[in-house]
């Protein structure tokens, strides 16, 4: 080998060895969340915004309705979604998925739960399942008690009472929020009242209220008492062109433990999201072992280290 070709076979081992040590380009940087209300969807943004951060990224939330965060992931203005639960929102997402503007990147949680439920009260005296609710009607005021409008779950109960689905055509749709709903819902328990409403889990709310799930409601909310799993989504083209990000959020996992804490906190404690988030990271820093495994900084240093060190641990 000649002096020229030596140095030109260490050059190119130099550029290499760089290639491969570097991580995402400064255009990676920003990372723009989509956070629907939803107190599971603050948790896990929170938890995976204080991570991000930790990694060198700057992280931004934006509070959208379920529709406007997939048009704006279209438009390329909303790069991540942690709360696409399936399969409630299999209409929101197809037609994007159909275009190509959106990517699933993984499941991020599994076990989860979303139908209709009513207070044990009512269940013991026999609404248990779709098909009894409209025997109830006095019982319930004739009203449903949703979150906010356009949610999936409220479009669903709609679809219901529109079509006269199990004799409940001439109940009302109360819509407001996940924080009024449940306020609504405490309001009638103090009052030895009944309430019909849209429940799930993770939540709190499966600890604060005696509520008992119904059947019946597969084929519109899903098998299992409407069993869910719930995924990342990503802007098209996200995980390629930023592809220690994509590597990360595809990897993440949470579980039902994790999220019910950190919605207790606050739900119940007044927590910020993010304080909650820092709260729990700090107690349950061994997640970061399986999140963190073979993901760099944005400038391409040990993740791991950083994130421990951004967060004190």
């Amino acid at each position: 080998m000649t002096k020229r070709s030596g140095l030109c076979a260490i050059a190119l081992a130099t550029l290499t060895a760089t290639a491969a040590s570097a991580s995402d380009p400064e255009s990676c940087a920003t990372v723009r969340f989509a956070e629907i209300g939803w107190t599971d969807i603050q948790a896990t943004t929170a938890l995976t915004s204080l991570v991000l951060e930790g990694l060198g990224y700057q992280p931004e939330t934006l509070l959208l309705s379920i529709p406007i965060t997939y048009a704006s992931m279209q438009r390329g203005d909303v790069d991540v979604f942690l709360g696409d639960w399936q399969p409630s929102l299999a209409a929101d997402r197809q037609p994007y998925l159909d275009d190509g503007s959106i990517e699933v990147l993984g499941i991020n949680l599994e076990g989860a739960k979303y139908t209709l439920a009513v207070t044990t009260p009512l269940a013991e005296e026999g609404l248990t399942d779709f098909a009894d609710i409209a025997r109830f009607h006095e019982a319930l005021e004739g009203r449903i008690y949703g979150i906010e409008p356009g949610n999936d779950g409220n479009r669903i109960i709609l679809e219901l009472i529109e079509t006269d689905q199990f004799g409940i055509g001439v109940f009302e749709l109360v819509e407001s929020s996940e924080q009024g709903m449940l306020a609504q819902v405490e309001r009638l328990v103090r009052r030895h009242q009944g309430a019909l409403f849209l429940a799930w889990a993770p939540h709190p709310m499966n600890e604060r209220f005696d509520i008992t799930y119904l059947s019946g409601g597969d084929d519109w909310f899903g098998s299992d008492y409407g069993g869910a799993t719930v995924h990342t989504n990503a802007r098209a083209g996200l995980a390629e062109a930023c592809p220690n990000l994509g590597r990360f959020l595809s990897g993440l996992r949470f579980t039902l433990e994790l999220e019910n804490a950190i919605m207790l906190r606050i739900l119940d404690d007044g927590l910020a999201p993010d304080e909650a988030a820092r709260e729990w990271l700090l107690a349950n820093p061994e997640i970061l072992d399986d999140w963190l495994g073979g993901i760099e900084t944005l400038d391409g240093q040990d993740g791991r280290a950083a994130v421990h060190a951004h967060l004190g641990l």
